[in-house]
């Protein structure tokens, strides 16, 4: 169920409390309104996106995933190959009752807990492997999931969390969606657009939104985070530039008009160009500064302990 106004205005002085009333409201749209799926598509971004910033480590043994949402990541990992079982865990009730489910339709070995990543409920050193897709930048105390991360994992493991914003690209990316959804939703034709109950309530879940993002990261306070934790072999990478100034609009104009009104047609476009614009954003990579693109993906390793003698 949607909040109250009441709800949403104490959530605005309550990260935490915004975070679980975002992400529960949102929790049975999710999949749709972020194009998000189970299949060759997905399974392939995700294993992309952790491969780009951890190369070919694994397969591991048993991952944990931070603010899973529905579970895309570390399903679509699990499905490519890079873990084996999984944990998933969010402060949201209802994102892990959704991630679960879809893992169970999967086939999938993956338990849900509803937990906070400040205070992970796992013993010390008994994961292989933590992930996250656009979670670290709703975390209030980084320093503290950090070393949370650190201290869950063996030694050895590794954490990968990809789809953090950086702070040019987050402010390009809003401003785009901004200037959208103005447009769209009064430009675009009355029966074009989804029912105006929706608009509105769209509306108050970016209320909410705008709360519940803590964080947007120049690429080397990342790295700073991690390292303060203890960790090594850290690395930060950026992607997304042209393709986060084409998929912005397209994601927001999709949030206005019902998918029934684009069809496949538009769904094929928009994935082969936000492809292409990928395509040519690693090559514009290797000269045009990191802090620029829109997202940032970190990894690292727990040390190994120490050989006793």
């Amino acid at each position: 169920m949607a909040p109250s106004q009441a709800e949403v205005d104490a959530a605005r002085e309550d990260p935490k409390l915004a975070n679980v009333l975002y992400h529960d409201w949102e929790s049975d749209s999710y999949d749709e309104k972020w194009s998000i799926s189970f299949d060759e598509r997905c399974t392939t971004f995700a294993v992309d996106r952790f491969r780009a910033v951890a190369g070919d480590a694994g397969p591991f043994d048993h991952a944990l995933e931070l603010g899973c949402g529905t579970g895309f990541f570390l399903l679509n990992l699990m499905q490519g190959g890079i873990a084996r079982r999984g944990t998933v865990t969010d402060l949201s009730p209802g994102m892990v009752e959704v991630a679960t489910r879809n893992a169970a339709d999967l086939g999938l070995d993956v338990e849900g807990r509803v937990a906070d990543a400040e205070t992970i409920p796992v013993p010390d050193a008994s994961v292989d492997l933590v992930v996250g897709h656009a979670v670290l930048h709703h975390i209030p105390d980084l320093d503290q999931a950090f070393r949370e991360i650190l201290r869950v994992l063996k030694p050895g493991g590794r954490f990968v969390f990809a789809g953090e914003p950086t702070r040019i690209g987050d402010l390009y990316a809003r401003k785009l969606g901004q200037a959208t959804w103005w447009a769209t939703t009064r430009l675009a034709p009355s029966s074009w657009l989804r029912p105006q109950t929706e608009l509105d309530e769209s509306s108050r879940a970016a209320a909410l939104e705008a709360v519940v993002d803590q964080h947007v990261f120049d690429p080397d306070r990342l790295e700073r985070y991690a390292h303060a934790a203890g960790a090594v072999d850290v690395r930060v990478a950026t992607e997304e530039l042209t393709a986060a100034v084409f998929g912005w609009p397209v994601r927001t104009f999709e949030a206005a008009v019902p998918p029934e009104k684009l069809g496949m047609g538009w769904a094929m476009f928009a994935y082969r160009t936000w492809q292409r614009l990928s395509w040519l954003d690693a090559r514009l990579a290797r000269v045009v500064p990191r802090s620029l693109f829109y997202n940032a993906l970190v990894t690292g390793v727990r040390p190994a302990d120490p050989v006793r003698v």
